[in-house]
């Protein structure tokens, strides 16, 4: 397949509409900078003096500390004296970029804007390696055999970049691996059209901000300088024939395999760690990645299904933490499914006592607490208070010091287990109660005329055979309730003596109440007959129904007046149509506004409705109610308004747009049956504790907090994760290491109160190459996307951008700075750990959210945003690079499924056929010249013209290329937390579009640079921060 050169794309001399088709690229700087957390509210800084550079945001998003600059000139960095150097002179000063005088593409004869691009990109040449970096110039030192971190790297990699071998797998002298990318001086100063620094002007003059390693400021400060030809020394690459290749015309394709690929990574993990056995006995390793297949060996700390950081070395000191911009964060999934293969939690009951915890810190006894004085007393890990242990807890030491029932007791020897609670662990002191499923149909028009309430009622029958139970529980002790609604709603006493449901009507939707206490919630198995009865009448009650307006806030208010009078928790599930216009509390107005998008003002569309819907939330959670909303519109609804509820009580929220049975029923019945059936804890509340030095300070995700350390949760099932971030305050110690433990105290399905515990230890390092060693890039574009989208409610989508892209140049320059050989500034250097992170960001700020585009719709972005913000690691992963799985050549008598390739056009061909998903969305796309014998056994149809246009699912066929296609995608969508519908493309048709807009890699139908594009712009950011 030819791969298509950079030639059409506009170069970078130009100057264009934006970035890639951003519509303001990455913007100039906005009028007043915006470097406040995300989230928080816009803060002015008073000006800088002339010729100091504007502080740059820190993770944290507190205004800098009051130093002389951004990490304050006296810092020490790695044990480097601080130096002070003059000013560049004015010629830096004048270059867009801050491009270092002397820079010897200065001289070169302007070239024609066509090639530019692949000019600039044309000698980019990537190794992937250990150790420190040598200049480009110096032969290997070492044969490649030897190189620790190089799986097999594909053929076309330079490897004369790679540097000795480390000394050893710990030696803290290793630099750790990178990946250098090396290219020209991207083109000299390339200047894009609107996209201004969001920090203009030259550095300070050495007044912290990254200081030059070298000597002085002539040439490129710091560098060595390259004499040997135009492009420096000899570089290989996967253009053979070196330098003097290089010099030669400018090369016309840039061959996109040269770039670091997610595929190839994830690739390499699973070659490398799948199918093994992963003890998680030691502190701080980084677990294998959420794409590879492991088994989990809890052996004292948390399994990464239920605990992953962003990184897991934590820098020892705030300013340490500071330079380097990387946010220190835990994605917390606290009811991660265990696959049948892993131990299940085991749970610990300490009788009437409860469970033992710190005196002063409150944490709970785990494997970091250190028994002394012969076990009469432990201190505790977290804080470090002596405690006595209470007499029925003690226990001798050995001659380690250890317990002699260390490996009887889970909270000594796991790092997750659960305690059963005592009564002051319940509301009022009362035992818990069983919760409550209550199901609120919508019996408006709309919902009626499309078939829904029928689909609804003969599904609930079979369905509520299967509501969640404990394990090894006969049956379910989950109560059931049903009302229908349109502009009045209608409970149903379903009571087991009952011969008939009887049906009682609320019309006054102001004050809302329950006009029955007995006979509301049932128990599904005693009842089962008055329940089918009463499914079976309700379409028919309805069917000739011309109501076509709804309310919707007292629907939620009748649910949670349900919940307090029977005293127990639960969920709603609520099937609804429209934007509810009748009046009543909660009623919402058109206000979807095209005109806003791009201005300051977009970000109105996303901020929900005050008032009622704020109410609501907090009385759903302090009930423990939570709420799922299936929504069918057929226009706008005000999403963001009307899933402000679900999303702070631990619900999710489903969209069907223009629902028709035959197309979408059974997308919205596999959503449901995995929605009623999953596992699921309720009246949820969750708090993170840390050892000294730091703490967490910020949390996200489908949650309520009513202050700064409580997460609130209504409910909490399977597929939601918490997102933290941790500051410090004070330093951290390499000795101890940095420790969490999250409890979650919370009611079981049967109604009991339990303490679900998850503890884990990373190390501290003083040594930023450390950190960077152990990022997690998996777990940091999920604490970028979260943050992103809870700053895009508070500052416009550029500035949100601009921050997402100066902290990426922030973290990958002070990588190059810290922890790499000096190289040519052209060379573009990226942590081993972190050398895909720029196509994840990039994906991210292309996705619907932060896009401002007139195309999409403000309810659709409105609804990625929200469920983006409860998604765990694995979810943010696929949804921002998804898999594009080839299979026109697939082994049908192999269980396994084809390898994914790069999410990119560039991989598709005319002859081939692609599954695509990210987890919400799932494609077959055909080409053209798809074979018609592979057409005829998948489709049953002669050849690719006979497809129907319209086709939504796969006949059942008995040939293998059918059994096996259609066992990859049953295999997928098990997998996955939520029903994904299938939509067939045929290459050249409409709804191409749909399937373009996840080829990651290229540029954005909606606005959004390809993935190359993108790389150079950071390389360009990040040699603006390092001049």
């Amino acid at each position: 397949m030819s791969q298509q050169g950079y030639v059409a794309t506009p170069p970078y001399s130009q100057a264009q509409p934006g970035m890639g088709g951003y519509p303001a690229g990455f913007g100039s700087s906005p009028a007043q900078p915006l470097y406040g957390h995300y989230g928080g509210q816009p803060q002015s800084f008073p000006a800088p003096p002339t010729g100091l550079m504007k502080p740059v945001s820190s993770p944290s998003g507190m205004p800098p500390s009051e130093v002389s600059s951004q990490y304050g000139s006296n810092i020490q960095q790695n044990g480097a004296h601080p130096q002070r150097y003059p000013a560049p002179p004015a010629a830096a000063a004048a270059s867009p970029y801050g491009q270092p005088p002397n820079s010897p593409y200065h001289t070169m004869a302007p070239q024609a804007p066509a090639q530019q691009l692949t000019n600039q990109m044309g000698s980019m040449n990537l190794g992937y390696g250990p150790g420190p970096m040598q200049n480009p110039q110096a032969p290997p030192t070492s044969p490649p055999a030897q190189q620790p971190f190089q799986t097999a790297p594909p053929p076309t990699m330079g490897q004369s970049t790679l540097g000795p071998p480390p000394t050893g797998p710990h030696s803290p002298q290793m630099a750790p691996p990178q990946s250098p990318l090396t290219g020209p001086s991207m083109g000299g100063h390339p200047s894009m059209g609107g996209m201004g620094r969001p920090f203009p002007g030259p550095p300070p003059p050495g007044s912290g901000g990254f200081q030059q390693p070298g000597p002085g400021a002539a040439g490129q400060p710091g560098y060595p300088q390259q004499p040997q030809g135009q492009f420096g020394g000899q570089m290989a690459g996967p253009f053979q024939g070196g330098a003097a290749h290089m010099s030669g015309p400018p090369q016309k394709k840039l061959d996109p395999d040269s770039i670091p690929s997610t595929t190839q990574v994830t690739e390499d993990d699973q070659a490398k760690r799948g199918g093994q056995v992963y003890t998680t006995n030691l502190r701080g390793q980084v677990p294998p990645l959420v794409t590879t297949d492991f088994t989990v060996q809890d052996q004292g700390n948390a399994s990464p299904r239920f605990m992953r950081c962003t990184t897991y070395s934590f820098p020892c000191t705030a300013d340490l933490a500071k330079q380097c911009q990387v946010p220190l964060g835990a994605v917390i999934k606290p009811f991660a499914t265990v696959p049948k293969n892993e131990t299940p939690l085991y749970v610990v009951n300490h009788g009437e006592t409860g469970p033992i915890r710190c005196n002063r810190c409150k944490a709970y006894m785990c494997p970091y607490m250190q028994f002394i004085d012969g076990g009469r007393r432990y201190q505790c890990g977290f804080c470090n208070c002596v405690n006595e242990v209470p007499t029925f807890y003690f226990q001798h030491l050995d001659h380690m010091g250890r317990r002699v029932d260390l490996y009887e007791r889970p909270e000594l020897s796991l790092g997750s287990y659960e305690f059963e609670a005592t009564l002051d662990y319940c509301k009022n002191n009362k035992p818990a109660s069983p919760p409550a499923y209550i199901f609120m149909i919508d019996v408006s028009y709309a919902n009626i005329k499309s078939g829904l309430v029928r689909l609804v009622c003969e599904e609930l029958k079979t369905l509520l055979d299967n509501l969640p139970r404990e394990d090894g529980a006969e049956s379910s002790t989950v109560k059931v309730g049903f009302v229908t609604y349109n502009k009045i709603l209608h409970f149903y006493n379903v009571k087991s003596a009952l011969a008939q449901p009887q049906m009682m009507v609320v019309s006054d939707t102001a004050e809302m109440f329950v006009p029955l206490l007995d006979g509301f919630l049932v128990n599904f198995q005693e009842s089962r007959a008055v329940i089918n009865n009463l499914l079976d009448q309700i379409p028919d009650m309805f069917a000739d129904t011309n109501e076509s307006e709804t309310v919707f806030a007292p629907v939620i208010q009748a649910g949670v007046e349900a919940l307090k009078t029977a005293e127990c928790s639960g969920k709603l599930f609520i099937f609804h149509s429209s934007i509810p216009t009748a009046e009543a509390p909660g009623k919402l107005k058109n206000r979807d506004d095209k005109k806003l998008i791009n201005t300051e003002k977009e970000k109105t569309l996303f901020q929900p409705q005050k008032g009622v819907y704020e109410q609501l939330s907090k009385d759903c959670v302090s009930q423990g109610c939570s709420v799922d909303l299936f929504l069918f519109p057929s226009q706008y609804v005000d999403l963001a308004t009307m899933g402000d509820v679900p999303t702070h009580t631990g619900g999710s929220i489903f969209k069907y747009s223009n629902f028709q049975v035959e197309m979408d029923g059974e997308h919205f019945l596999s959503d449901l049956r995995k929605d009623v059936e999953k596992a699921i804890g309720f009246d949820a509340i969750m708090r993170v504790r840390t050892s000294t030095g730091f703490r967490a300070t910020n949390f996200f995700g489908a949650i309520h907090m009513n202050n700064t350390t409580d997460v609130e949760m209504a409910a909490v099932d399977c597929d939601k994760a918490v997102t933290v971030e941790f500051k410090h305050d004070d330093k951290l110690s390499e000795e101890t290491g940095a420790l969490m433990q999250c409890a979650l105290l919370y009611t079981t399905v049967s109604g009991q109160r339990r303490l679900r515990i998850h503890n884990l230890s990373l190390n501290c390092s003083a040594q930023l190459s450390e950190l960077y060693k152990s990022c997690e890039t998996d777990a940091l574009i999920n604490f970028f996307a979260k943050s992103a989208y809870r700053a895009m409610l508070n500052q416009p989508l550029k500035t949100v951008r601009e921050i997402l892209v100066n902290q990426t140049a922030h973290m990958l320059a002070c990588y190059r700075k810290n922890c790499s050989s000096p190289s040519a500034a052209s060379q573009l250097i990226l942590p081993d750990a972190m050398k895909v992170f720029p196509v994840y960001l990039n994906s991210l700020m292309k996705t619907g959210p932060l896009v401002g585009s007139a195309e999409l719709s403000t309810d659709d972005r409105a609804h990625q945003r929200l469920i983006a913000m409860a998604m765990g690691v694995e979810d943010t992963q696929l949804l921002l690079y998804p898999r594009l799985i080839p299979l026109h050549n697939m082994d049908v008598a192999s269980d396994v499924v084809p390898a994914p390739v790069r999410c990119s056009e560039e991989r598709l061909t005319d002859a081939g056929m692609f599954l695509l998903e990210n987890g919400r969305s799932l494609f077959l796309w055909l080409g053209q010249a798809c074979p018609p014998e592979l057409v005829q056994r998948v489709f049953n149809v002669p050849s690719f013209a006979h497809l129907p246009a319209d086709l939504s699912s796969l006949p059942v066929l008995d040939n293998p290329q059918s059994k096996k296609l259609r066992s990859i995608i049953d295999s997928l969508l098990d997998q996955r937390p939520s029903a994904m519908k299938l939509l067939i493309v045929k290459q050249k048709d409409r709804s191409e579009m749909l399937f373009r807009q996840h080829l990651v890699e290229d540029k954005g139908p909606h606005g959004g640079a390809s993935y190359m594009d993108f790389l150079c712009y950071v390389h360009c950011e990040i040699r603006q921060v390092l001049t």
